[in-house]
């Protein structure tokens, strides 16, 4: 025990797991370059779909993926301007400018904070795995969907280039994995096509990059109630794709790493990256499929070093290096991604003998979900869409679980049903087509010892099956009941028709 004299111990900080060992800072710190690096063209690109100069782009991928490194819920995942995001704004940037723009990124933030205290990333466990396989797929094919046009009505040199960075891409972490491999491709494609002066669209050609950091300001719009009300079913379409397309990210990191990530935290850190973004100028955005899986699947990056350092390197290599950064061939990059949706595509999903085994209707919704995906290039319709039909299949399949069967008395004077399965809405129906009204002695008991009353449309179909016996003289009396059933029954029964 100490003494009164000697001096308090100060408590010891943990240590940040990017310092575990030169191997993991390593690893980290030629990760966030490799990803800032390949978040150039991707900004730029979607600054194009939102109608906006490329600068807002990169402002948004700067500033996004900084602040969730500090507040995010889910380390190694990068956030910054998406497409999913560009798609919802765009619109309200053709039509009222740049200043609503702002004002909608800034109001998106704060629903997400606010759908994040709220507890809405609880909602993910609803998301059955067929549907995260097809989200996973869909984002594959998009992800190389979206390099198609970089291969199309170019010279003829971009193709081996593609090929030679392919290659490398391959065979180089046969060599060695101290320096990632998509790094290594991008260096060598750029000294090559410098150094032998082959003229092939380059990330310079994409748009003219920031020669300044961004400085924090107000949205240009009138702080009016009628820009509210401009603004506000965007912020909120905004609000909701970054949260769906974020949180599923977080899941496939998750199983990536197994590890776990804290998902509220991650949607409030989502909010508040907007926020930042918003009034530093930015266009908003989201996590990053394609990125974070060159960070984490590809690179091996693990902490929130490599998201903070993406940033940062992003917007260094703009500012300071922004003519070098403009000779990568954009060649280099495609290849990179390439192999990212390579990588990202589930393919054991899809193989004959797994296919063979998984329930149809599993594998209907797997589909069903990429198709949609694929066709309306929005991550969270086809999620929805994909969940729905789902919870659809499942409610069809459970509801041809319900059984009746009927058990005479010793004296004829009293059957005795048993119901098993579970009562709900799509099996409610069902149950009261189950029982002989006219034949059955005048007293019936209905055992619901086998089965679970869950909601209103259950309680409905007892007070019918109640009620045909009731208008032939027969008494029912219901047994069995556990006790949230019994509860349920007790508080609706008899309640349900009006009192006609």
């Amino acid at each position: 025990m100490s003494s009164p004299l000697s001096p308090a111990r100060t408590p010891r900080l943990s240590r940040p797991d990017w310092l575990a060992s030169p191997k993991v800072l390593r690893t980290e710190v030629l990760a966030g370059l490799v990803v800032g690096l390949a978040l150039i063209p991707e900004a730029i690109s979607f600054s194009v779909i939102a109608g906006v100069e490329p600068r807002i782009g990169l402002f948004a991928s700067f500033t996004m993926a900084v602040v969730i490194s500090v507040v995010g819920g889910r380390k190694a995942m990068i956030s910054a301007a998406t497409g999913a995001v560009a798609l919802v704004i765009a619109p309200l940037n053709r039509e009222h400018g740049l200043g609503y723009l702002v004002a909608a990124v800034i109001l998106a933030g704060v629903f997400q904070i606010v759908l994040g205290a709220l507890g809405v990333a609880r909602l993910m466990r609803f998301v059955p795995r067929s549907v995260m396989v097809g989200f996973v797929n869909a984002l594959a094919i998009m992800i190389f969907m979206a390099q198609v046009p970089q291969m199309r009505d170019v010279p003829w040199a971009v193709y081996p280039l593609v090929a030679a960075g392919l290659a490398l891409l391959v065979f180089f972490p046969r060599v060695t994995r101290v320096v990632p491999a998509p790094l290594v491709s991008i260096v060598v494609l750029t000294v090559v096509t410098v150094a032998a002066g082959i003229a092939v669209p380059t990330v310079g050609d994409q748009g003219e990059l920031p020669s300044a950091l961004p400085v924090p300001g107000l949205p240009d719009v009138p702080f009016t109630l009628d820009t509210l009300t401009t603004v506000a079913p965007y912020a909120l379409a905004m609000a909701l794709v970054g949260l769906m397309e974020s949180l599923m990210t977080a899941k496939l990191v998750d199983d990536i790493t197994d590890t776990r990530s804290d998902k509220t935290r991650e949607s409030i850190g989502q909010g508040v990256a907007n926020l930042v973004t918003g009034f530093f100028g930015g266009m908003g955005g989201c996590a990053m499929i394609g990125q974070t899986m060159i960070n984490v699947k590809v690179s091996g990056a693990r902490t929130r070093l490599s998201t903070f350092l993406a940033g940062v390197f992003l917007m260094v290599l703009c500012v300071v290096f922004g003519p070098v950064v403009s000779d990568i061939p954009m060649a280099a990059l495609v290849a990179v991604m390439v192999m990212v949706s390579v990588g990202t595509f589930d393919w054991h999903s899809v193989r004959p003998r797994t296919l063979r085994r998984m329930p149809p209707g599993e594998t209907a919704v797997m589909i069903l979900t990429v198709i949609v995906v694929v066709a309306t290039s929005n991550l969270a319709i086809g999620v929805v869409t994909g969940s729905v039909a789902a919870m659809m299949i499942f409610a069809r399949r459970v509801a041809h679980r319900i059984d009746v069967s009927a058990v005479a008395g010793p004296d004829g004077g009293r059957v005795v049903y048993a119901v098993t399965g579970e009562l709900f809405f799509a099996s409610a129906d069902g149950l009261v087509q189950r029982f002989d009204y006219r034949d059955d002695p005048d007293d019936v008991v209905i055992d619901l010892s086998g089965t679970r009353i869950w909601d209103a449309s259950s309680v409905a179909a007892l007070d019918t099956v109640g009620a045909k016996y009731a208008e032939r003289g027969k008494k029912v009396t219901l047994v069995g009941f556990d006790a949230p059933s019994a509860a349920l029954h007790g508080r609706l029964a008899g309640q349900l028709t009006g009192g006609h």
